[in-house]
């Protein structure tokens, strides 16, 4: 008579299953969540303030807080008044979106990783520290809504490795996002700002909050060539040449720094919040400065308000 297998017998053929497919995930993902891990060292959980019950800190009265929330025992012990902030309990849902348009197709070393590479690997790295904190993510213009858990991570690293899902800017400025949600734009960013502006007032016309990370090659900031050069586009523009690069250096960097600043000013104005990268520079210094301001509570939109900007370094 034969004996019946074992219950674990039955279940190898779905982990065979779940092996293989682990084997197919883009070495990306791997190299995001080495980034992710190297950041998560320094940060204890997430803090943030909120309507939650398990107290966190003491901080300064200010004015619109309510007299029920003073902590009279703490305030005598000096002249402010100080308020009790709770640790905020709720999972967040926030949406990540990455340009993959030709022109982030580019690299003006072969030691340097492409802008869309390294976008990605921002996103994949973002989401990872998100997951790990217990908040839902999603990739916008593919899923229809956020998820938590290492599952969602996995399809949005499998969703960013399909040729087929490339997309460009306004693909993330026409994304459905949930009403008040929060969002990750990440690309050059070197749209006519016309365009960066109707897309960043359509989400902030539904309350959607955010921040925008400006991925640039060293080049592309510095202009480092020299002599005669002919430069192509990426996106059907016709070619340029350029009979003396030096000569027009310096104008090519003021326009460049100009065009940021508009979109710095743009992201302050409407609540959201700027970031700039190159990809010469670490990628755990653009997450680490860009899941802070994801922990800081997000700005609200108020004329003449400026909202965080940053600029990595090495």
């Amino acid at each position: 008579m034969t004996e019946p297998a074992p219950p674990r017998a039955a279940a190898l053929p779905r982990l065979d299953r779940a092996e293989a497919t682990a084997a197919l995930l883009p070495p990306l993902l791997v190299a995001a969540e080495r980034i992710a891990s190297s950041v998560a060292l320094g940060i204890h959980g997430r803090r943030r303030a909120g309507p939650g019950e398990d107290f966190w800190e003491f901080r300064r009265h200010q004015p619109g807080d309510s007299p029920s929330r003073i902590d009279w025992r703490r305030s005598a012990r000096a002249d402010p008044l100080f308020v009790r902030e709770h640790e905020w309990e709720a999972a967040q849902a926030i949406w990540i979106a990455c340009d993959r348009s030709p022109s982030m197709a580019y690299a003006s070393r072969r030691s340097l990783p492409w802008k869309a590479a390294r976008a990605m690997e921002l996103a994949l790295a973002l989401a990872s520290l998100l997951v790990r904190g217990g908040e839902r993510i999603a990739l916008a213009g593919h899923d229809t809504l956020p998820a938590q858990g290492r599952a969602a991570l996995v399809r949005m690293a499998l969703a960013l490795s399909l040729e087929s899902n490339a997309h460009g800017p306004e693909a993330a400025w026409s994304a459905p996002i949930a009403r008040h949600g929060r969002m990750v734009i990440l690309g050059d960013f070197l749209d006519p700002i016309e365009d960066l502006r109707a897309g960043l007032r359509r989400l902030a016309g539904a309350g959607v909050r955010g921040h925008l990370v400006q991925i640039l090659d060293p080049a592309e900031e510095t202009l480092p060539f020299e002599g005669r050069m002919r430069f192509d586009g990426l996106e059907g523009e016709p070619p340029v040449l350029v009979d003396r690069v030096e000569a027009v250096r310096t104008r090519y960097q003021r326009r460049l720094a100009a065009h940021r600043d508009q979109i710095a000013a743009l992201a302050r104005r409407h609540g959201w919040g700027f970031l700039a990268h190159h990809t010469d520079q670490p990628p755990r210094l653009a997450l680490l400065a860009l899941y802070r301001a994801l922990s800081e509570t997000p700005p609200r939109r108020t004329p003449g308000t400026s909202g965080p900007t940053a600029r990595t370094s090495g």
